[in-house]
């Protein structure tokens, strides 16, 4: 029972040791691609600010069309009232 309870613990530190070294290389290797782990950050905001003014500006837009339908509802409710007058 003992020896594999040691087998045990060798395999899982091989394991761990091996998790350890991967991921300090795929740290230093992001770090050296994208400069730093921030970069990530504040392309997110930039993304982020992005959407919201594409947002801000679609809601604009929105609002300028329902104007529009109501200007055009309206002429076009005047026109069929003179239409029935005349």
């Amino acid at each position: 029972m003992t020896a594999v309870l040691i087998v045990g613990i060798v395999f899982g530190s091989i394991i761990a040791v091996i998790v350890i070294i991967f991921g300090f290389v795929l740290a230093m290797a992001k770090i050296k691609r994208g400069g730093s782990f921030r970069h990530g950050e504040e392309l997110q905001a930039e993304e982020t600010r992005l959407i919201q003014e594409l947002h801000r500006g679609l809601s604009r837009m929105e609002e300028r069309v329902e104007a529009l339908e109501t200007i055009l509802l309206d002429k076009d409710g005047k026109t069929d009232k003179r239409g029935d007058d005349t």
